[in-house]
């Protein structure tokens, strides 16, 4: 939000007065001087009798509006401090990524990794995949990001701003969900099986796992509650996003049903020895590719659903929405950890 200075220089000066002395000038010199003088003390006499309350009136709304920008200046600094600092923590994390992705290269080549196995041809083979590598190291520091999000959200919730200052930080927070789905992108490409099934994300997390991540219809009913009251109108439109929603779910499901038939029907062992082993495995490879899609496709979906909900909703009910969505993978991650540490704990 830009800051506008209304505030004018303005130039003091004094009157002057200038009189001639040449000889011609004779005796009336004197009197045109004093009565110049008469005139300038009349002059500062009244105005210094006259009322002052304009004067008085135009101070204070000075003061005022001195303190409303001096109020601007330091939220504007504040604004260019946390992006700065972003920016610096961004160009940090992507420069510890290079030098982790160098790292693992060096140690591949020299075949000393801590990923080393044996076979069982007492042979060396790496088990390291620098792309889930560097996606797990990318999500923590999304995860990271994301809650200080969440805590700014809630701060804005309390205070007193404008829809459009709401709207540009909900705008923000639904961005840094879509670079989630960017990331798993990329990191499919290395390994999909690993995104699919949500290895990245803990046990409790995967439970409600669906093609990569949780169903954005269970998500719109967990957090209807939070977003009431809503108009009879977003009543309506969520109401409609919810069925499209299932319909985009169920054939995504039945797809990925059809494909796993199709490949375990692909690789059955012919006994009779007329089909072709390598023609099998080939045509397999290429049917496995169509995983990913699945889960691009499942993303796409679960973006759709965010800039949907985002339209429905003003920016306020959006914002609650966010901080909503925020703690509800922050409690199912720390349900996780009593989950973990019930079973560490000795038992009498």
């Amino acid at each position: 939000m830009g800051i506008y200075d209304p505030l004018h220089h303005i130039n003091m000066w004094d009157d002057t007065y200038g009189c001639d002395i040449s000889p011609n000038t004779g005796p009336s010199l004197i009197s045109q001087v004093d009565t110049r003088q008469a005139n300038k003390t009349e002059y500062n006499s009244q105005e210094s009798l006259g009322p002052s309350s304009d004067n008085q009136e135009a101070k204070t709304m000075s003061e005022k509006l001195q303190r409303r920008l001096a109020q601007n200046r330091e939220a504007a600094r504040k604004s260019r401090l946390r992006k700065k600092a972003y920016v610096q923590q961004l160009e940090t994390g992507r420069l510890k990524l290079a030098q982790l992705e160098q790292e693992l290269e060096r140690a591949r080549q020299q075949r000393v990794y801590d990923g080393l196995l044996t076979t069982s041809h007492g042979l060396l083979s790496t088990n390291v995949n620098s792309g889930i590598v560097s996606f797990e190291i990318a999500y923590d520091m999304w995860v990271a990001e994301q809650h200080k999000k969440d805590n700014e959200l809630k701060e804005m919730l309390q205070s007193q701003v404008s829809e459009v200052e709401l709207r540009m930080l909900v705008d923000s927070g639904l961005n840094h969900y879509y670079e989630l789905f960017q990331m798993k992108a990329n990191a499919a490409r290395s390994d999909v099986f690993y995104l699919m099934h949500g290895l990245w994300r803990t046990p409790i997390e995967r439970f409600f796992q669906w093609l990569g991540g949780p169903r954005p219809s269970e998500l719109l009913y967990m957090l209807m509650p939070q977003l009431e009251p809503l108009t009879d109108a977003q009543l309506v439109s969520v109401s409609t996003l919810k069925h499209s929603c299932r319909q985009a779910e169920d054939a995504l499901s039945i797809g990925m049903e059809k494909l796993q038939q199709t490949l375990a029907q692909g690789i059955t062992i012919d006994i009779t020895g007329v089909g072709s082993y390598n023609s099998q495995m080939t045509l397999a490879m290429e049917r496995l590719e169509g995983i990913e899609n699945f889960l691009n496709q499942a993303d796409h979906l679960r973006q759709q659903v965010l800039q949907q909900m985002s339209r429905i909703l003003t920016a306020h009910q959006a914002a609650k929405g966010l901080v909503a969505l925020g703690e509800y993978f922050q409690r199912l991650r720390a349900l996780n950890s009593l989950w973990s540490a019930r079973f560490r704990e000795p038992t009498s």
